[in-house]
């Protein structure tokens, strides 16, 4: 829903969201190296899991058993739990000898294991509705944008048969379980680079009706650049109202333009990722005030000898739990002695300035409307969840 004087809100069971949003994965269950609390105190909002890895380790029986996603991770606000989709695409597309797609749904054997799995739309339905999830996600078939054409051609046609079914299991375990208030349920829009099969997947996805949408398919190129002609023509073909996730964005830059072209809700491993490897993000300008152009934001790489006796914080405009207590010299020391501390200091930073950057976009989304005189007076800028900082 759109409140004009705050942007987007989404209601979900276990919150309030405000839009634009970015959803750390925790595809295992956890953010690597942090806990929920951790996340809380950097303002996160909400959390991306996978069912696709959740239904192997640690299994539905024990998720089950630990009473859901939020009491096992300790987590209060909302979890999107992806389908498996991209792990159609990411294990049998590249690795047939993995598995099998059928129209009945994927047959997989990960590597390294001696059990086979078998996902239907159904079953991921069902487990994402099990698992608890505020956001669930339809199985769909995740193609590559370099891929034929007739590739392309059945992955919509076996995404929009999944989509359907997911649909009708998705109204079936809500009427079974009489959730209230129920999660809400999204579709994903595939079709590579064919404008025809974008626009053929969301009129279909439309006409069977969801909650919201998903960008479908590897948003990068060969090259690693962003697809924005096609992301853009994506989000065009699906009305204003429903929210769009872009699905695997996360580069900061990347993000920014995915935002001004309308989509709301972001995930990826990117931002954790990079922190274990060192490289840090920090704003080159104050993130309350930047207008997110030009080069608004730099990589800081931990292991750079002009750190080792550096006596100042990651980024003067951070106030993470890591910028408000070391210095890049001791992350240096962590990092060079392999610590587990760095990992938890590193990932905390970087998902703030996430935090930050995502806050700073709702306001310039505000300031916008504003001046272009788009719905009503804006009343109030958003809201951010309130943030404790943790002394050492």
């Amino acid at each position: 829903m759109r409140d004009e004087g705050k942007g987007f809100t989404l209601e979900l069971p276990h919150g309030v969201l405000q839009l634009p949003v970015f959803l750390p994965d925790a595809t295992h269950g956890v953010v690597r190296s942090l806990d929920a609390s951790d996340l809380l105190q950097c303002g996160v909002q909400a959390v991306q899991m996978n069912v696709f890895y959740l239904m192997q380790k640690p299994g539905s029986s024990t998720i089950k058993a630990l009473g859901g996603l939020h009491h096992m991770f300790a987590w209060p606000k909302p979890i999107v739990t992806d389908s498996g989709g991209f792990q159609v695409y990411s294990l049998i597309h590249q690795n047939p000898k993995y598995g099998s797609l059928t129209e009945r749904g994927m047959l997989f054997r990960p590597e390294g294991s001696s059990r086979r799995f078998q996902l239907t739309p159904e079953k991921s339905i069902q487990l994402q509705v099990d698992y608890g999830a505020d956001i669930v996600i339809c199985l769909d078939d995740c193609t590559d944008v370099d891929q034929p054409l007739s590739v392309q051609q059945e992955s919509v046609d076996r995404t929009i048969k999944w989509a359907r079914r997911c649909k009708m299991e998705f109204e079936h375990q809500v009427e079974l379980r009489r959730l209230e208030p129920r999660p809400l349920l999204f579709a994903v829009v595939q079709g590579g680079g064919s404008h025809e099969l974008r626009q053929r997947c969301a009129e279909e996805l439309l006409a069977i009706g969801f909650d919201g949408f998903g960008l479908g398919g590897w948003p990068l190129d060969s090259k690693g650049n962003l697809l924005e002609e096609i992301i853009a023509y994506t989000r065009e073909l699906i009305p204003p109202q429903f929210p769009m996730h872009a699905l695997g964005v996360g580069q900061p830059a990347n993000i920014v333009t995915c935002a001004r072209m309308g989509y709301d809700l972001f995930d990826s491993t990117m931002p954790t990722r990079d922190a274990r490897h060192g490289r840090l993000y920090i704003f080159t300008d104050d993130p309350t005030s930047s207008k997110l152009e030009g080069e608004w934001y730099s990589y800081l790489y931990i292991q750079d000898a002009q750190n080792m006796k550096a006596d100042s914080p990651l980024s003067p405009y951070c106030d993470c739990l890591c910028c408000s207590n070391y210095s890049r010299a001791y992350l240096y020391h962590l990092f060079k002695v392999n610590d587990s501390l760095f990992y938890r200091l590193a990932t905390l930073h970087n998902l703030r300035f996430v935090v930050q950057l995502m806050r700073r976009l709702r306001e310039l989304s505000i300031d916008e409307k504003r001046c272009t005189g788009i719905g009503p007076p804006c009343r109030s800028s958003p809201s951010e969840p309130e943030i404790q900082i943790c002394m050492p």
